[in-house]
């Protein structure tokens, strides 16, 4: 899944970056609101992480304008402003999660995995199609009765197809969503990522469930 962080203390970005990465999710960062803005306006975004008091721009500001812009990503405020008033501005402005610092990372990565659940219209954190289960808080696949050992891209190119599963997902999306702006590798690489998950969890007897349509891209289908 791919995340933005706009926070300007760097030392705190860093260390989210690194951390977020370690989950498996694409991240870009961003110093100061005008970056931070760009980056939101430019690409799609499963969530926004958005510090209020940045350089340059604040996060109500760019908040305010991504939703009068129709941008759909879920944005959750991470700001020292902790009163009641901050609060209910940032929510009222189109925020969908507010978390005051300090905090802890465990807390804001549940939140950021609750907020994906909620855009892809789940409440259960366990995906299933078939036999096949993925249980997206721990990061953990079965298939069957067989637990199945996956990298980390591998991994989150299956649960990308799993929130969409019976439909059809271009290579590119796939890729767009995978990895950050500064990334140089080819959305050709999705391709090798399918290859491996084809042996992990569809190998003989199994039944297939990562379907190629051709032309179009790939589908995660159980029936």
């Amino acid at each position: 899944m791919r995340l933005l962080l706009v926070e300007d203390n760097r030392a705190l970005l860093k260390s989210l970056k690194k951390g977020f990465e370690e989950e498996g999710f694409a991240v870009d960062a961003a110093g100061d609101g005008e970056e931070g803005r760009f980056l939101a306006e430019a690409n799609d975004y499963d969530v926004v992480v958005l510090d209020l008091m940045l350089p340059k721009v604040d996060g109500l500001t760019i908040l305010r304008g991504l939703r009068k812009a129709g941008n759909p990503a879920h944005v959750l405020i991470l700001t020292a402003r902790d009163t009641p008033e901050n609060k209910v501005r940032g929510l009222n402005a189109g925020a969908d999660d507010y978390l005051t610092k300090p905090f802890g990372f465990e807390e804001l990565l549940a939140r950021v995995r609750a907020l994906l659940r909620r855009k892809y219209r789940v409440k259960n954190p366990l995906l299933t199609v078939a036999d096949l289960e993925i249980d997206t808080a721990a990061r953990r696949v079965r298939r069957g009765d067989e637990e199945v050992l996956l990298r980390p891209k591998e991994y989150a190119v299956l649960e990308y197809l799993a929130h969409r599963a019976g439909r059809v997902i271009p290579r590119s999306e796939i890729w767009e969503h995978l990895y950050d702006w500064q990334d140089e590798s080819t959305s050709n690489i999705i391709d090798v990522f399918i290859s491996r998950l084809r042996k992990k969890i569809d190998h003989p007897p199994l039944r297939p469930l990562i379907r190629t349509v051709r032309g179009a891209g790939y589908i995660l289908k159980g029936d």
